[in-house]
């Protein structure tokens, strides 16, 4: 048996907004297993015919057209909550998958909605549809979908790390060094194997995977442009990593992840619009990249003094 865990970050561009990144884990019996022919009868990609399966796939590939959020919601829903609760809240799924100090830092935002209920986008029904399917097909091919977790970087903390280490990059790795400990938890001694989408042009992550396991033995085995490979030895289990640029396209988990933290960045963005449009008449929604960003951060000026609020507060430094 094995674990296999993707990791993937939403939001690292924008102005306005959080950071998401998030990790997706899946047990296997056997880590060369290929997920997307094993989930084939109820799982596609994006390249595929557009049928009744779900769509799992690059978050770009499948936040596209009127019914992106949708088109999300159902491959999320579908894996990290496939148990579907009778009510499900933003909040109770921040419970479910928050990770570090995400919750807390989510309560502190004056837009943050805990109690606004899922779905948003689909019909409860379609939602139980899908996981029932997925966890019949998991249950005859040996799959099992493990805990999904989300660290969540509102703008003031990602302020307050920018402040810290200087460089923006450093406040992905530190949600990434978070994610990476807590999968070290997963139930049993069988190995992990972590597959990260590459962090912009970084190649070298032997310092990174170090801080997330300082008792262990970091060993580079592949430092190049298209595939970083370690491993992790001197612990209780194995521990083994690549990070590999576009790796949603190769590893159905990190898909999953590259889902599930657009997914949360979308209703965050949905409710930060909805915050905004209700104190500044006719105000546009941004999905808050440069350029739009700027017009929407002018426009809710005046807002902002009234609420006290500060630029680093709302806006982030890069």
């Amino acid at each position: 048996m094995s674990w296999l865990i993707g990791i993937d970050e939403a939001g690292y561009g924008p102005n306005l907004g959080p950071l998401v990144v998030s990790s997706v884990a899946v047990r296997v019996s056997d880590p060369s297993t290929s997920l997307g022919d094993a989930l084939r009868p109820v799982v596609r990609r994006a390249c595929e015919d557009d049928d009744d399966r779900l769509l799992i796939d690059d978050s770009k590939q499948v936040y596209v057209g009127p019914h992106g959020l949708a088109k999300l919601e159902r491959g999320v829903l579908a894996v990290v909550a496939s148990d579907r609760p009778e009510r499900l809240t933003i909040g109770d799924y921040l419970n479910r998958l928050g990770a570090g100090t995400s919750r807390d830092d989510l309560s502190s935002e004056q837009w943050y909605e805990p109690d606004e209920p899922l779905p948003v986008a689909i019909e409860s029904d379609e939602w139980g549809t899908l996981a029932e399917r997925l966890a019949q097909t998991c249950g005859c091919t040996g799959v099992a979908w493990g805990p999904a977790r989300s660290v969540v970087v509102p703008t003031p903390r990602f302020n307050g790390l920018l402040e810290r280490w200087q460089v923006k990059s450093a406040v992905e790795a530190e949600a990434i060094i978070t994610l990476l400990r807590e999968a070290r938890e997963l139930p049993g001694s069988a190995p992990l194997h972590f597959a990260v989408d590459r962090l912009g042009g970084r190649i070298y992550y032997a310092g990174l995977i170090q801080t997330a396991f300082p008792d262990g033995w970091v060993m580079a085995h592949d430092e190049k442009a298209d595939c970083c490979r370690y491993s992790v030895v001197g612990l209780e289990r194995e521990i083994h990593l690549c990070f590999e640029p576009r790796a949603d396209g190769s590893h159905l988990p990190v898909a999953v992840a590259s889902m599930a933290c657009k997914y949360l960045r979308e209703v965050c963005m949905r409710q930060f619009n909805r915050f905004w449009r209700s104190r500044v008449p006719d105000l546009e929604p941004t999905a808050g990249y440069p350029g739009d960003a700027d017009r929407f951060f002018r426009a809710i000026r005046p807002a902002m003094r009234e609420l006290g609020l500060a630029t680093d507060q709302v806006w982030r430094r890069k």
